[in-house]
């Protein structure tokens, strides 16, 4: 087993744990209705509809980085990296790196995940 790949899996799972939890608590818990799991309350900005799809592709967010952890635990097999040749690794260290500029550059730094979507990067990158 690859500790770095290992470790780039479970960070990348407590990323995406921590998306879910801390976005229900910060942003969805104000805009949904008592009794009711999708939030639908968008107040003058923006309608149910989008309140909807917001709340869904965040939790998708999550459940993608999930899924990227158990690749990256896969891997961690040798065979498994033998036969990947590289190829996953790099896929998934790239849009980890991105997605790190991406939150870097959207609250120009003040939002910590960037640091933890780079360790994910770097930490695949360390595995090769």
């Amino acid at each position: 087993m690859n500790p770095w790949l290992i470790g780039a899996a479970a960070l990348s799972a407590l990323i995406a744990l921590a998306h879910s939890v801390i976005g229900e608590r910060r942003i969805f818990r104000h805009l949904r209705r008592a009794g009711h799991i999708v939030p639908t309350e968008g107040g003058t900005l923006l309608r149910e509809f989008q309140v909807r799809i917001l709340w869904g592709a965040w939790h998708g967010l999550s459940a993608m980085g999930l899924g990227l952890a158990a690749v990256l635990v896969w891997l961690s097999d040798p065979d498994a990296q033998a036969a990947s040749g590289g190829r996953v690794e790099s896929c998934v260290a790239v849009a980890m790196a991105a997605t790190g500029v991406l939150v870097l550059v959207s609250n120009r730094g003040r939002h910590p995940a960037w640091v933890a979507l780079f360790g994910v990067a770097g930490l695949v990158l360390l595995s090769k």
